[in-house]
């Protein structure tokens, strides 16, 4: 029987970063944050989408997969259903633009940088623990580039990372998990960036209207949370790069 972890309300699961946990990916990494566990696998393509053909730069852009064990019970593949979902689609859609919002594409080049994060084992937040895993997969992959001269510098501006913050009865809560998630009464996740700007808020009263004081609150939680991973990742990438964040 699974025993319950103690925990602040203002601290989060514990995480863990392994880089290079592929061998045949461009940058890699495992992330285990809590019970839940998301390989990100970046790959890099010399060519960009047809858009971004006359813009003379490149592009970054993910894309999610719950595997079938990662739950319970088992999942169906999306891909036997002949579609991706509704769900899946929104996730790596705001994968891609979190990633985006600290790349400079057109130090990238004409190249595309692909991050796939794939959830072996879900327990909530799996699309925070895919952005915060994705940007370190992706400097890796960008650390390359550069090791072989193909890119003068890391287009890297700044870095980017995501939590959850939600609200139980009175209480606020940093890091949700699925059990945790299930009765939050208001169900946040933020993406911010290392400097302390926001990329995305996603916030949603899950049992009608709430105060809109809570706001404040839960904006100074959930930075204070992205500061908190920033620095995970850091100390994960100082090894792999050549530069300080």
């Amino acid at each position: 029987m699974r025993q319950p972890v103690t925990r602040d309300d203002h601290t989060l699961r514990e995480i863990v970063i392994t880089p290079g946990y592929l061998d045949f990916a461009d940058g890699s990494c495992l992330i285990t944050w809590g019970r839940t566990r998301v390989i990100c696998a970046a790959t890099v393509s010399e060519r960009v989408p047809p858009f971004r053909l006359a813009s003379g730069g490149g592009w970054v852009t993910g894309e999610y997969a719950m595997l079938p064990g990662a739950t319970y019970p088992r999942g169906d593949r999306e891909s036997l259903k002949g579609r991706v979902g509704g769900r899946t689609l929104e996730i790596q859609r705001l994968i891609g633009r979190s990633l985006r919002a600290v790349v400079d594409l057109a130090a990238l080049g004409p190249r595309t940088l692909t991050v796939d994060c794939d959830v072996i084992q879900a327990d909530g937040g799996t699309r925070t623990a895919s952005i915060t895993g994705a940007f370190v997969a992706l400097c890796l992959a960008l650390e390359g580039l550069r090791s072989r001269g193909l890119v003068d510098a890391s287009p890297i501006r700044d870095q980017v990372a995501a939590v959850s913050v939600g609200l139980l009865g009175e209480r606020l809560l940093l890091d949700l998990d699925y059990d945790e998630d299930s009765h939050a009464l208001v169900d946040a996740n933020f993406v911010g960036t290392g400097k302390g700007e926001l990329v995305e808020v996603q916030l949603t009263g899950e049992g009608g209207p709430f105060p809109a004081a809570q706001l404040p609150r839960m904006l100074e939680m959930a930075q204070l949370g992205i500061q908190d991973l920033t620095r995970i990742q850091a100390k994960v990438l100082t090894p792999w790069l050549p530069r300080s964040w």
